[in-house]
Order: C-alpha cells, then sequence, then structure tokens
C-alpha cells in the first residue's frame, strides 16, 4: 500500500490528508527526519512560507527531504512548498530548498483579501476545467531546464508545474473536492515505485 507523507509541521497538512485518505492512500504525518524513512513520497504543504522554512532547521529536517528528493523520492510542494520547492525567490526570505529549476515571487497575486478562483485547464487531468483556489499565491517568475508547465492561468502565468518526480502548484487543490491533482500525483508515485523494482 503507498505511503505518502505530508509534512506536518505548519500549515493546512490536514486537508491533504483527508483527500489522500479518501483515495485509499496510507498518510503518515512526517515531523522529524527519521520518518522520511517510512514513506514513499512526500507533500509539503501550503502555510507560511517562511515560518515553515524555520521549522526544517528547527526540526533538523531540511537535508533529509534535500537528499530524498534529490534520490528521486516524489515530492509536491503546493503554495509555500511551491516556493520552498524553488532554486531561487525573488524575495530575501526564506531560503528555498533549491529542488526544482524555477525562480519563484511570494504572494505575487496579492494579500489574503485578494484570494480568488479561477477555472483552469490542466490536460494531465483532462476536462472538466479545475477549479483553483488561489490565497496569497506565489508566481513562477521563471521556468527553467527539465520543467514541464502543466497548467496556466490566464494563458500566461504558469501555476502547475512538473520536474521529473516533482511537482508544484501555486493554489491549493486540497481545499477543494476535486481529487484529480492528487490522483495525478499518486500516479507519480506508482511509477516511481514500479521503476525501482
Amino acid at each position: 500500500m503507498l505511503k505518502i507523507g505530508i509534512l506536518a509541521i505548519q500549515g493546512d497538512f490536514a486537508e491533504h490528508k483527508l483527500m489522500l485518505t479518501k483515495l485509499g492512500v496510507h498518510v503518515a504525518e512526517i515531523r522529524l527526519p527519521e520518518q522520511l524513512e517510512a514513506i514513499d513520497a512526500l507533500i509539503i504543504p501550503g502555510g507560511e512560507s517562511t515560518t515553515i522554512s524555520q521549522l526544517l532547521d528547527i526540526f533538523d529536517i531540511k537535508n533529509n527531504i534535500v537528499k530524498k528528493a534529490k534520490s528521486g523520492m516524489p515530492i509536491w510542494g503546493t503554495c509555500a512548498g511551491m516556493i520552498l520547492l524553488a532554486s531561487s525567490l525573488t524575495d530575501k526570505k526564506p531560503t528555498p530548498l533549491n529542488l526544482m529549476n524555477t525562480v519563484v515571487s511570494r504572494n505575487a497575486f496579492g494579500r489574503q483579501i485578494d484570494s480568488f478562483e479561477e477555472r483552469i485547464e490542466i490536460k494531465c487531468i483532462g476536462n472538466p476545467k479545475y477549479k483553483g483556489i488561489f490565497i496569497r499565491a506565489p508566481v513562477f517568475v521563471e521556468i527553467g531546464k527539465e520543467v514541464e508547465v502543466l497548467a496556466k492561468l490566464n494563458k500566461d502565468n504558469p501555476v502547475l508545474v512538473r520536474q521529473k518526480n516533482m511537482l508544484a502548484s501555486s493554489f491549493h487543490p486540497e481545499l477543494t473536492s476535486d481529487p484529480r491533482i492528487h490522483e495525478y500525483f499518486i500516479k507519480i508515485v506508482q511509477n516511481h515505485i514500479n521503476n525501482k523494482e
């Protein structure tokens, strides 16, 4: 049975857990570095990216996540998680994990009051369009080599990208009742496991 970990030190990890549980996936809440050894994949949820980054250092888990990602373990970052996966930011803080070949700007869509919903076309999950929920959402400023754009907002701004086994979204799929992006990530995880065997 698949076991997907959710970084559970801050942010909306409970919503991801509920979605994955409904899909029949075993979920582990990850707070310590040794817990990464018992999972097949990791989700870094939305929340406050600076706080999550600081807690990664406090819990001494940052280097272990980087090692796991570089060994091929699938990782999905949503909103704050997308910020942390980037190679660099337009902002001074936090220091990202430098895992995806992207440059990201935090809160680029505005403050909490500027949050919005938008139907977006995502080819890898098919029709109908997906309801993207954007809350203080970050923006991809640059997309580098090996990064595939899976969805754009208004045909201009990439909002869902993939680099090998890593996925990043500027919106919050865990806040919808639509499981298709979670199902897509599960397929990435299953393919990774099958290729290891």
